[in-house]
């Protein structure tokens, strides 16, 4: 008679059941770090524009009041002596870094050596042959074509007339104070407001390639000098990439310093 088969579950066990396999979730690359510069502080670019602003206005409005005070507003900066120039230099410094340091203490850690990166590394000296050659090399490759089309507006009288006419005001000891004005003031307070505060915001939000060319832009038109646009744009694309190269402020005020002390040197001789 024919035999019945095992009923299920009792008797003989059939091959054993595979697992189901869970796909395999796909590993993905580790992430870089942020560099520090875009971590630390919480300055958006909102923050670091009023703060700009706040600074600027601020600067200008005591410029102006020095300039009144001293009596020579309506005098021709050419014509002005070298101490107008210094004391009207300070006077637009003191309100944007006090902007700074209000914007660190209220929005970030209250260091502002940190929130702007204010930091040095021996290797930040190479900014010396950088800002030289900037001022030695660079701008002349920016200027060439824009000269040969059109002398009359980009010749180097109308491009050292600003610097000229500063150090040809500044007798004695007055032009040793003026070029450290122009020297260290300038490019420590240049770099403090530009490249550490509004690209250090602009850094955290966009990508480094938008942050220096937007923040190199501003720098130029901000200086109010049109003759003098390409080569400040040119510069402060150079500055902005010590920046990203390096994750602080350090080797661009060194690369500035050097950069400035050319144009004198330049000037003088």
């Amino acid at each position: 008679m024919p035999v019945k088969p095992p009923a299920s579950g009792s008797g003989a066990q059939g091959p054993p059941a595979r697992r189901a396999s869970s796909p395999r979730q796909a590993s993905s690359p580790p992430q870089p770090a942020p560099s520090p510069i875009q971590t630390a502080p919480s300055i958006t670019i909102g923050i670091a524009a009023a703060a700009w602003l706040t600074g600027w206005l601020g600067g200008n409005l005591a410029g102006s009041i020095v300039l009144s005070a001293s009596g020579m507003a309506d005098r021709d900066a050419a014509d002005r002596p070298a101490w107008v120039a210094v004391v009207t230099a300070l006077a637009l410094w003191i309100p944007q870094i006090a902007a700074l340091v209000a914007v660190s203490r209220r929005f970030a850690t209250g260091d502002p050596r940190a929130d702007l990166s204010l930091r040095f590394r021996p290797v930040d000296l190479v900014g010396i042959p950088i800002g030289v050659l900037s001022q030695l090399v660079v701008l002349r490759l920016v200027y060439w074509p824009l000269h040969s089309g059109w002398p009359s507006v980009f010749s180097n009288k109308h491009l050292e007339k600003n610097a000229k006419d500063l150090y040809d005001t500044a007798p004695g000891a007055w032009l040793a104070l003026l070029i450290i004005t122009l020297a260290v003031g300038a490019p420590l307070v240049e770099e403090l407001v530009y490249r550490g505060l509004l690209m250090g915001a602009a850094r955290r939000r966009l990508n480094d390639v938008i942050a220096t060319v937007a923040v190199a832009a501003f720098f130029a038109l901000i200086h109010f000098r049109p003759v003098e646009y390409p080569g400040l744009f040119a510069f402060g694309l150079i500055l902005g990439a010590c920046v990203v190269a390096t994750d602080r402020i350090g080797m661009g005020i060194i690369a500035h310093m050097a950069f400035n002390v050319t144009a004198i040197a330049l000037v003088a001789h």
